[in-house]
């Protein structure tokens, strides 16, 4: 089994990854089991900040690395939480600290000024010097709801409501988002890139 390193520390996604690519002869592991801080997300974009994400990560531990940058987006509030949705409310705020904030800051939001989006783009690195990345990418569409529903998921799966389904991404069974998210899109885009390039196991 190759190493690879996830370029993260939070355990809900680390888990949805390990569970999408379930098949590949990859042994998974989180940034937090090599003791790696985490570096700066400062860029404008989502697929620059996973790119920074896991050439840290390779730098770090000299393995192959993985890094996810996913957020949501509701253009009715200028695009945010977007790039910054991991910290929308503070540098260390949870959770529910985030989506509080979405809520209040969409309050007046009303009918289509309340559609929004997850995004999800995907980095893999062979090494830290890599020249030829892979990256994918995939995009969740869906409306915010008002208040919280729903157990499952992380981050802002309470308050995303999967309109064709009529539940929000915490009320999904784990087959039912993985089938349908923007993560779940990103990873089926990897695997086939990782098949066509030749690289689909052993890295």
């Amino acid at each position: 089994m190759a190493e690879v390193v996830l370029a993260s520390h939070n355990p809900g996604k680390l888990t949805e990854l390990r569970e999408l690519l379930d098949g590949l002869p990859w042994q998974l592991r989180s940034a937090a089991d090599f003791g790696l801080g985490a570096p700066e997300e400062g860029a404008a974009t989502f697929v620059e900040n996973a790119l920074a994400k896991a050439r840290y990560a390779a730098l770090a531990t000299g393995l192959p690395a993985l890094a996810d940058d996913s957020g949501l987006v509701v253009d009715a509030l200028g695009g945010a939480p977007g790039v910054r949705s991991a910290r929308y409310a503070g540098a260390d705020a949870d959770d529910a600290a985030n989506i509080a904030c979405l809520l209040h800051e969409a309050e007046g939001l009303e009918g289509a000024a309340r559609s929004c989006h997850f995004v999800c783009v995907i980095v893999l690195l062979r090494s830290a010097h890599d020249p030829m990345p892979l990256i994918a990418q995939g995009i969740w569409h869906g409306r915010l709801l008002r208040l919280p529903r729903g157990k499952g998921g992380f981050g802002y799966d309470p308050v995303f409501l999967d309109a064709s389904r009529g539940r929000s991404a915490a009320e999904l069974t784990t087959q039912q988002k993985h089938a349908i998210s923007h993560r779940g899109q990103a990873l089926a885009q990897l695997r086939a890139q990782l098949s066509v390039r030749g690289v689909f196991s052993g890295l």
